[in-house]
């Protein structure tokens, strides 16, 4: 547990377990040692759910082999059992507590999140001195609102940022998005939690092939 001004919070850790393999041609036995974490990516969950989502989840089985940490947040209103979650600012609060401790491995920290957690990310980047942001099924407008965009955040972020959207995702799809200093990848099909109709050519398994594929090789050409 971690306390914070908004109550206390849970980080789970997901090490890096990289290997490298060193041996020589007329050595058929090689050595195995485990390789240096290079990065920190801290994930917190949506409004509607927790850690247990499947892009955070793959995203912490996929990342710890390619010498990235994982750490999975649970903000305090998730953490005390509460159904709904609070106002930004308290989001942002409870964040804001948890970063010493997501610093705490002295390694460069990407802050990142699926939907709601995606914009606190993203509100937070810069004063916290992120070293980039991942933002997921980023809720770009309320379904059916695109007038009330949030895109502000989005390029406010004021640091190297990639945006993982599914390609139906009714809280804005990839073509929606403003143009900006920010990647973009898309999960064809892909709703708003990347769920895949099973009509769809890609399958799930597919999907979230796609989504660590995109981050793994971003990640890869920041450090």
């Amino acid at each position: 547990m971690v306390d914070t001004d908004a109550g206390p919070a849970r980080i789970t850790w997901f090490p890096a377990t990289g290997t490298t393999k060193a041996g020589s041609a007329t050595n058929t036995t090689k050595a195995t040692t485990a390789a240096p974490a290079r990065l920190v990516l801290a994930l917190g969950h949506g409004a509607g759910g927790g850690i247990e989502a499947r892009d955070l989840r793959a995203l912490a089985a996929a990342l710890p082999a390619h010498g990235v940490t994982v750490a999975l947040v649970e903000q305090p209103w998730r953490v005390a059992g509460k159904r709904l979650a609070p106002a930004p600012k308290t989001l942002d609060t409870g964040w804001r507590g948890l970063w010493p401790a997501l610093t705490a491995p002295g390694l460069p920290v990407v802050a990142g999140g699926r939907s709601a957690g995606a914009r606190v990310a993203c509100r937070t980047a810069a004063e916290l001195g992120a070293h980039a942001v991942l933002a997921l099924s980023f809720p770009l407008h309320p379904p059916g609102k695109p007038e009330k965009s949030r895109k502000d955040e989005l390029l406010g972020s004021g640091v190297p940022t990639l945006v993982v959207q599914g390609g139906h995702d009714p809280f804005g799809r990839p073509a929606e998005f403003p143009p900006g200093e920010y990647e973009i990848a898309e999960v064809p099909y892909g709703d708003h939690g990347f769920a895949v109709p099973k009509k769809a050519g890609p399958g799930q398994d597919e999907a979230m092939e796609i989504l660590t594929a995109a981050v793994t090789g971003w990640l890869a050409a920041l450090v």
